[in-house]
């Protein structure tokens, strides 16, 4: 008697042993997969707080500039320009939030000379890649001193003087050919400088 397993038996030991090594891979794929999305969604995230604080910050900061100009200069869907001191040095910063194709850029010229003039170079740092607004979606609304929260924003081309808050809502996606689905980060600022009922 001939002891051993039969060419039928080791195939069908090797079938299942290959069928098990496939479920193991695919499993541990998906779990790699998964913490990856979510690490990023959760890094996506913070960036997005962390970017509309600084900027509800900044705008509610706002004021005239160092060489007397309006708080806000440019009030648009996808910019917005304004004075503010970002430093504390007691000299306003002009300041400009800026969508450049799907990048979130800030624009910053420190006042200089006498009489304080902005006349430098502007100073530009990125804020956020992959911002997936439209021009339906705005990353920047305005609303004036008659807000009840539920208004609607002002319409373009903003009157700026009227402008007494300013909502930022930003739309990230790493990566719009996989999951998560895009999400949005919404804040507001009141200009504090700027408020009618002092």
């Amino acid at each position: 008697m001939h002891k051993g397993f039969t060419l039928i038996e080791t195939l069908v030991a090797m079938s299942i042993g290959v069928i098990i090594m496939i479920a193991i891979g695919t499993f541990a794929r998906n779990i790699f997969f998964n913490n990856s999305v979510q690490s990023g969604s959760f890094s996506t995230a913070q960036d997005a707080r962390n970017i509309t604080r600084t900027m509800v910050s900044e705008l509610r900061g706002a004021s005239p500039g160092s060489d007397g100009s309006y708080p806000i200069v440019a009030a648009g869907t996808s910019t917005i320009t304004f004075f503010s001191d970002i430093n504390g040095d007691g000299l306003k910063e002009k300041i400009r939030y800026y969508l450049a194709t799907t990048t979130l850029k800030k624009g910053v010229i420190t006042p200089t000379g006498s009489p304080l003039a902005y006349t430098g170079g502007e100073v530009s740092s990125i804020l956020a890649y992959n911002v997936r607004n439209t021009a339906s979606t705005s990353i920047f609304n305005y609303y004036d001193d008659n807000f009840t929260g539920t208004s609607s924003p002002l319409t373009q081309p903003v009157d700026v003087s009227a402008v007494r808050l300013v909502q930022v809502n930003l739309i990230l996606d790493a990566d719009p050919n996989r999951s998560p689905l895009p999400r949005t980060y919404t804040s507001a600022a009141t200009l504090r400088n700027l408020k009618d009922n002092l």
